[in-house]
């Protein structure tokens, strides 16, 4: 069975982490965000999967290869300009022969996609949703639908106090491939404002369905995502075939350091003598964390350093960083700015 993640995005809300970092490979307890999507989609039965890339195109390529780590077997499409969510699908035209999936690639879920799909045949639809109830939906298009799950409307982000609806869009989709029919070719498209819309219009058969008791999280904002990484560490959702906590062996660990709480230690990670991580917290591998640090509730990317003495609070180091020696962290995000070409 084929899926798309979709992943062309620069992803600037999560700037600065995201400069040198594309979406796709941002780690979640120490996975690249759209490896846990595939592992996801693996799990009911999707093991043929495309995703488009575009920024920083080579770096998400190495990372997943082909795939086979997540089990899935990785078709990149290397998008030369973004065309929007709907555009990129449309690149793939041909590839679809069957009822097929589209995720997010910063979506967190555990949702039941096997029941969403079954709904979309249930009911002939061209086009279905998945929805997660939501008390603050601000951020989100929420969806209204009548009694049948059949789409009546939508509203984008709208104010506290305006919604119609507390049903937000996870962006998760299940499709036909006759909707390639209403994405034309060579031209920049996209799902929410013009494809959805325009079904809608038309009176096609397009229906959403409340993904009941499911856990969802789109990772693109900085709360967002230490939301999902709190959530993970503590068990609120669960991972495939990954480790969500823990010490690996190939990690050194002083033995006079503390570790308290839920923590997720990286493989080749060093914490030095009377250093204190206290969780939710996850060290990235290869992370080398000074004497005496002190460390609460902060996510630490692969490869970066921590200095002596340093203490970091709600913070977030990105890839390679280095804090210095003795320096104060307090709820900031750090991450390299790329270098002058």
């Amino acid at each position: 069975m084929k899926a798309m993640i979709l992943a062309g995005g620069m992803s600037t809300r999560l700037y600065p982490l995201t400069k040198e970092v594309p979406k796709p490979i941002v780690p979640v307890v120490g996975e690249p965000i759209s490896g846990h999507v595939m592992r996801w989609l693996s799990s009911f039965g999707y093991d043929e999967v495309a995703i488009n890339v575009f920024y920083l195109a080579e770096l998400v390529e190495r990372t997943f290869g082909d795939g086979s780590r997540f089990g899935v077997t990785l078709h990149y499409l290397r998008e030369r300009e973004l065309t929007g969510s709907a555009g990129a699908l449309k690149q793939m035209e041909g590839w679809f022969d069957s009822t097929f999936v589209v995720v997010g690639c910063d979506d967190l879920t555990d949702a039941d996609l096997g029941s969403l799909v079954r709904f979309h045949k249930a009911r002939g639809a061209l086009a279905t949703i998945g929805l997660v109830e939501a008390e603050e939906v601000d951020q989100y298009g929420v969806v209204l639908l009548d009694d049948d799950g059949r789409i009546t409307g939508f509203q984008e982000k709208p104010a506290k106090g305006t919604e119609r609806s507390k049903l937000a869009n996870t962006g998760i989709y299940v499709f036909e491939p006759a909707i390639f029919e209403r994405i034309p070719a060579e031209t920049f498209f996209d799902f929410g404002k013009q494809v959805f819309p325009e079904l809608l219009r038309d009176g096609l058969p397009f229906y959403a369905m409340k993904l009941e008791g499911a856990y969802w999280r789109d990772i693109g904002t900085p709360d967002e995502y230490r939301r999902a990484t709190d959530d993970v560490l503590c068990g609120r959702v669960e991972i495939w075939g990954a480790r969500a906590t823990g010490v690996p062996p190939s990690a050194s660990v002083a033995s006079d350091a503390r570790i308290e709480g839920p923590v997720r230690v990286g493989e080749g990670a060093q914490i030095a003598s009377a250093a204190r991580i206290v969780g939710p917290s996850v060290i990235g591998d290869g992370v080398r964390v000074g004497e005496g640090a002190t460390l609460e509730r902060t996510i630490v990317w692969n490869g970066a350093t921590i200095g002596a003495r340093a203490t970091l609070r709600d913070a977030i180091v990105g890839e390679r960083y280095v804090v210095g020696d003795g320096e104060t962290l307090d709820g900031a995000i750090v991450a390299n700015e790329p270098a002058e070409s």
